[in-house]
């Protein structure tokens, strides 16, 4: 996209396959990232660059399982990568899925006592 061109919010909903709610609530939860231009009658209009973005934070979301949460700290600490494609996960550079994945280190001990602890608090919920 030319940085000089400016695409509607419809433009961009049909591009990224995002209901075009779903980027007006974007922009309320990053609005350091997402700041559209507003046209007459509050119509917005997007920039080349905020599309980037748009697309990258769609991505982290969609594509890498990352919550609002995990985005808005990547934007606070500066680490928004360019491409969804350059990221390499929050904590320790590794996604959760690379972690299980790569790990040959898997106590299953630890695992068996996450299991019995969720299956108690299932039966307490359960019970009330």
């Amino acid at each position: 996209m030319d940085n000089e061109y400016f695409a509607s919010i419809n433009e961009v909903s049909k591009r990224l396959s995002v209901p075009a709610h779903t980027l007006r609530y974007w922009e309320k939860q990053f609005p350091v990232a997402i700041r559209p231009t507003t046209g007459a009658g509050g119509r917005r209009y997007y920039r080349a660059e905020t599309v980037d973005r748009l697309v990258v934070i769609r991505d982290l979301l969609y594509k890498h399982g990352l919550t609002i949460a995990g985005v808005k700290k990547l934007l606070r600490d500066g680490n928004l990568p360019a491409s969804a494609d350059e990221f390499t996960g929050v904590a320790g550079g590794t996604t959760i899925n690379h972690e299980i994945q790569g790990s040959t280190n898997i106590d299953s001990k630890q695992i068996d006592l996450a299991i019995s602890i969720l299956e108690q608090a299932k039966g307490l919920i359960n019970n009330n």
